[in-house]
């Protein structure tokens, strides 16, 4: 097995692609080994020294790490991520992390619904592909007043670059096709 890794824009996360699906219900995000329990690889790389963060895309993986460089930790973790795929082990131990239940924390009003609409369908064919590229992913959480809050997650998560992509690239796509956003900020 031939794991490659790419450079994201968060220069404390790196992007793992085995060559094969990792996750085919959406994305799953994990920001400490407590929430990593559910699935069996998540937790395996929690356990390497350093690492703060994994987040499942569908063909790639994205771990976030603080202190040591990336040269210490990427053995170990490219270990980890490939003795877990030669095992056959499952990604998540059952279905108890699952994207869907995003739409779950979701607020707008109701007479927003069609703005929602056409924000949601923008960031699901043009925001999170783009994103999905740089290891990490963006999702709807509300619109208010103009405003329109996004979860973002993975690489994302916590980039110098995230607040610069937010408002100059996906506020000004969503102005340009939806007038009635003003502002777009990360919850």
């Amino acid at each position: 097995m031939f794991i490659q890794t790419e450079t994201t824009p968060n220069p404390a996360t790196l992007k793992f692609l085995p060559g094969q699906v990792v996750f085919e219900r959406g994305t799953a995000d994990f920001r400490d080994a407590d929430e990593a329990a559910v699935s069996p690889l998540a937790t395996r790389l929690f356990e390497v020294p350093g690492v703060t963060g994994v987040f499942y895309g569908y063909d790639f993986i994205t771990v976030s790490k603080d202190g040591p460089e990336w040269q210490h930790l990427k053995p170990a973790i490219l270990g980890t991520i490939m003795e877990h795929f030669m095992s056959g082990a499952p990604i998540m131990a059952d279905d108890a992390h699952d994207d869907a239940t995003e739409a779950e924390g979701e607020f707008y009003d109701e007479t927003d619904e069609t703005v929602v609409a056409t924000i949601k369908e923008l960031l699901e064919t043009r925001v999170r592909p783009a994103v999905a590229q740089d290891g990490g992913d963006i999702t709807f959480k509300g619109y208010r007043d103009g405003r329109v809050y996004l979860n973002m997650k993975g690489a994302c998560s916590g980039c110098p670059s995230s607040t610069a992509t937010l408002q100059h690239g996906i506020q000004n796509l969503l102005h340009h096709f939806v007038p009635e956003v003003r502002e777009v900020q990360p919850v």
